[in-house]
């Protein structure tokens, strides 16, 4: 028993920013409920120093929360070359659409290009299954 077990998983407060990808599009078409699917859809793109801070690695699980849902999907370095501390980029996808804030603030479109989230990490816990969000 070391005293970092009584530690709290360091929560990083992203701004998500979502995306279309003709991979994870084309995964789509072949099955909804496939494997490939889930591995392009299930992800957050980071910063180098968000991961950081959050003390995991590449392919490590993450939970995201917020007040519309909470998810479990994999981190991901970004790769772009600018940093962009604080915000994090999710493919359209069911996993992201659980985060979308559901008040449109009166214009009847859901912020899917701007919303909040806390991240922390889910220390090797399953990716949350598509079947458990529709």
């Amino acid at each position: 028993m070391g005293f970092g077990q009584f530690l709290a998983a360091p929560e990083v407060k992203l701004k998500i920013v979502t995306y279309r990808d003709i991979f994870q599009d084309s995964a789509k078409v072949a099955s909804l409920f496939g494997e490939d699917y889930e591995k392009l859809s299930a992800v957050i793109r980071l910063d180098p120093k968000d991961i950081s801070k959050l003390a995991i690695k590449e392919g490590d699980t993450l939970v995201l929360k917020n007040g519309s849902g909470k998810v479990v999907v994999k981190a991901r370095n970004s790769g772009y070359e600018k940093p962009h501390t604080g915000t994090a980029y999710m493919v359209n996808s069911p996993w992201s659409n659980v985060l979308v804030p559901e008040d449109a603030g009166g214009t009847g479109v859901p912020e899917f290009k701007d919303f909040e989230v806390l991240a922390s990490s889910a220390k090797g816990a399953k990716v949350t299954g598509i079947r458990e969000i529709i």
